[in-house]
């Protein structure tokens, strides 16, 4: 994810705000580093726009399904929070607990005309015969407005995503 956000246009997406899972302790230092070789980059101050936040995962690695519904419960309510306080018109987000929430509050919103948000979605290049679970409920669900996949055998497996070959 951090090698794509490097490439986007950065006076276009402003301000930005990078959200990760509370229990992620890297992620957060990774797109720290990347906001502060942006300054160094451009001295426009666009860069002083970006905001790091964290978030309750729905689902942590090997947590099992039953004990994921409160946690899931808890991570929607924190994310009803976070949407409503950043109002975001650009959702790009790579899963996995962490996304849906916002993504789920997100799609709400926009059923409901309250506020609309395009959610994009990248799935790792690790996924190569089958979508991961998060990728999975946003295309069943029609949550995620695109859905990039970087290996052609799940475009023809999954044909509303998109191939968009190797973005790392």
């Amino acid at each position: 994810m951090i090698n794509l956000l490097a490439v986007l246009q950065k006076d276009r997406f402003y301000p930005r705000f990078y959200i990760a899972a509370a229990t992620d302790i890297m992620s957060l230092q990774k797109a720290q580093m990347l906001e502060n070789s942006l300054t160094s980059e451009n001295a426009s101050g666009v860069t002083d726009t970006a905001q790091f936040m964290k978030i309750y995962r729905s689902r942590e690695v090997g947590q099992s399904y039953i004990t994921s519904v409160w946690t899931t419960l808890v991570a929607l309510v924190h994310a009803l929070w976070l949407m409503v306080k950043i109002r975001p018109e650009v959702i790009l987000c790579n899963g996995p607990g962490t996304c849906i929430p916002l993504c789920a509050i997100a799609f709400i919103f926009k059923v409901l005309g309250i506020r609309w948000s395009s959610i994009f979605y990248v799935e790792s290049i690790a996924r190569v015969r089958r979508l991961s679970l998060s990728a999975l409920l946003l295309y069943k669900l029609r949550m995620a407005d695109q859905l990039f996949v970087q290996w052609p055998q799940l475009q023809r497996q999954y044909p509303r995503v998109t191939y968009v070959g190797r973005l790392m």
